[in-house]
C-alpha cells in the first residue's frame, strides 16, 4: 500500500478494510468533497496531493491543508453525518484506494487500530491547520508560496509540477498578479523554472531557502506524530526517491 494510514495497520484490521478497497484515479482538478454536501466516499491517496479549500462568501478562496500518501479524505465522517465544510480537490493527480463512508466507518467501530489511525490523521491534520493560521499571520505571502510549493512537492516526491498560476492564486488567497510577480522572483534566484504549459520545475533546497520555517516544522512535527503514535508496519514502505526526513521517519 502506498497510503501510510493504511501501512500502519495490523494484518486483522486491515483485513477489515481491504475486500471494500478500491483503487481510482485523482483526476488533476476533479473535487472529492464539496462543502455543504456530505461524503459518500474515505479517499486514501497512494500519490498525487489534494487541497482541503476554503470559499469565503465573495468567492474568495484559500487553501488551509494539503493531503498526500500520509493522509485520507473523508475520514472525519466517522464522527457523524455531518456536512463538509472544505472543498477537497485534487492538485496534482494521482490514485488512491476508495471505500465507502458507511463501510469503514463500520470497521472503524470494530478495530482499535483503525480508530487509532483516525487519530493519527487528525493530529498531523490539526498541526498543517495551527502553523498554517501562524504562517498566514506573520510571514509573507512570497515565503507562504514557496512553503505551498514544497508541500506539494513532497506529496508527490517530484520536482515537476503542473500548477497553474490560477490554481495558486486560489490557495494563496491573492491575485493573480500577485502570483506573477513572486514567481518571477523565485525564477531569478533560480528557485523554480517555469513554462507556459503551466508545469513548475522546483530546485528544492533553494525554494527551501526561500520559504519561511514553517514547511521544516511541520514536516518534524508530522514525523513524530506518526514515528511516536503508530509504528510502521508491512504495508508502508518509504520511497526510492525520498528525502532523508521521509526516511527518518
Amino acid at each position: 500500500m502506498g497510503n501510510r494510514l493504511l501501512g500502519i495497520l495490523p494484518q486483522a484490521d486491515f483485513d477489515l478494510l481491504a475486500p471494500e478497497l478500491e483503487k481510482v484515479a485523482l483526476d488533476q482538478d476533479v473535487v472529492l468533497s464539496q462543502a455543504g454536501e456530505r461524503m459518500e466516499h474515505v479517499f486514501f491517496p497512494h500519490s498525487g496531493a489534494i487541497s482541503l479549500m476554503i470559499e469565503m462568501a465573495n468567492g474568495q478562496t484559500v487553501a488551509t491543508a494539503s493531503i498526500g500518501r500520509e493522509g485520507a479524505i473523508g475520514i472525519l465522517s466517522v464522527f457523524g453525518p455531518s456536512l463538509s465544510v472544505i472543498t477537497a480537490s485534487v492538485r496534482m493527480a494521482g490514485t488512491a484506494s476508495r471505500i465507502p463512508a458507511a463501510r469503514f466507518h463500520a470497521a472503524f467501530s470494530r478495530s482499535p487500530a483503525i480508530r487509532q489511525a483516525v487519530q493519527v490523521h487528525i493530529t498531523s491534520l490539526l498541526t498543517q491547520f495551527q502553523l498554517g493560521v501562524a504562517c498566514n499571520a506573520l510571514h509573507p505571502v512570497g515565503a507562504r508560496m514557496a512553503r505551498w510549493l514544497l508541500q506539494l512537492r513532497d506529496c508527490t516526491d517530484s520536482d515537476i509540477l503542473p500548477l497553474t498560476q490560477e490554481a495558486l492564486s486560489q490557495m494563496l488567497g491573492v491575485r493573480r498578479t500577485t502570483v506573477t510577480l513572486l514567481m518571477r522572483n523565485l525564477r531569478e534566484s533560480g528557485a523554480i523554472r517555469s513554462d507556459r504549459r503551466g508545469k513548475i520545475e522546483v530546485d528544492r533546497p533553494r525554494l527551501a531557502a526561500a520559504a519561511c520555517e514553517c514547511h521544516a516544522s511541520m514536516r518534524r512535527q508530522i514525523a513524530e506524530i506518526f514515528s511516536t503514535s503508530a509504528p510502521r508496519s508491512r504495508a508502508w514502505t518509504v520511497p526510492a526517491n525520498a528525502t532523508d526526513t521521509d526516511k527518518a521517519v
